[in-house]
């Protein structure tokens, strides 16, 4: 199981954070406790900015099914415990990059949504928020970031419909800032970082909480009662 855990490095003043578990990159309460841990590393580093990379062809396809249909319970204290860590990242003070190396749902494309720049492979993909095509309500504080994120003309459709989008469509929508070959992903991703890693890190840790500080507050103050609205997916 360690293996299939995300994995830490730092290059230089970027902190990298790999999803690679041979399979899906599922969000299992594993995972999602060790993305935690490097977290914390990468601030611990006094790193500079943070990069999350899938691996070739899948970014995530979100949470483990497993734990999801284990039980009502379990399912609601996985979900909050990812909607914690997307918020961390959301308001994180370090800039964060996403390199989109494929397929990205529902948590997969919520991990897109909390970062401050994505970049997406050029490939066969399909992005979005699946939630409602498995029958399963999408909580609000997912609604909370795709209404901060995506387009206006595409919200309804995106969370309501439960559109998934090719790697252009993403870009059109907001899931992604810009498409790139699948060979330039991870390489762009880390420019952008070592780009945004050179600004004034209080400045920018300041600002994205003036920005961002309210909706998280919101959130997570609202997580409990969000989630027990929430039933499991019927699969």
């Amino acid at each position: 199981m360690t293996d299939a855990l995300p994995r830490y490095d730092l290059d230089g003043t970027t902190a990298v954070i790999t999803l690679d578990d041979g399979k899906a990159n599922a969000f299992s309460s594993a995972v999602v406790a060790r993305l935690e841990e490097l977290t914390s590393q990468a601030e611990a580093d006094g790193a500079r900015a943070l990069v999350l990379v899938g691996r070739p062809g899948r970014f995530s396809a979100g949470f483990d099914l497993a734990e999801m249909t284990a039980g009502v319970e379990a399912m609601r204290e996985l979900v909050k415990a990812g909607a914690r860590w997307w918020c961390r990242i959301y308001g994180l003070g370090l800039p964060t990059v996403a390199a989109c190396t494929g397929h990205a749902l529902a948590g997969g494309a919520l991990t897109l949504l909390s970062c401050d720049v994505r970049i997406g492979a050029d490939v066969p993909c399909k992005i979005g928020l699946t939630e409602v095509s498995i029958g399963m309500t999408l909580p609000k504080f997912a609604v909370d970031l795709a209404t901060q994120r995506l387009t206006r003309a595409s919200l309804a459709a995106a969370t309501m419909g439960g559109q998934p989008y090719d790697a252009a469509g993403a870009a059109a929508v907001g899931y992604l800032d810009r498409v790139v070959p699948a060979d330039e992903v991870v390489e762009a991703a880390l420019a952008e970082a070592a780009r945004l890693g050179e600004l004034r890190t209080g400045a920018y840790a300041a600002t994205k909480a003036n920005l961002r500080g309210e909706a998280i507050e919101k959130i997570l103050a609202e997580l409990d009662a969000d989630m027990a609205t929430v039933g499991m997916p019927e699969l």
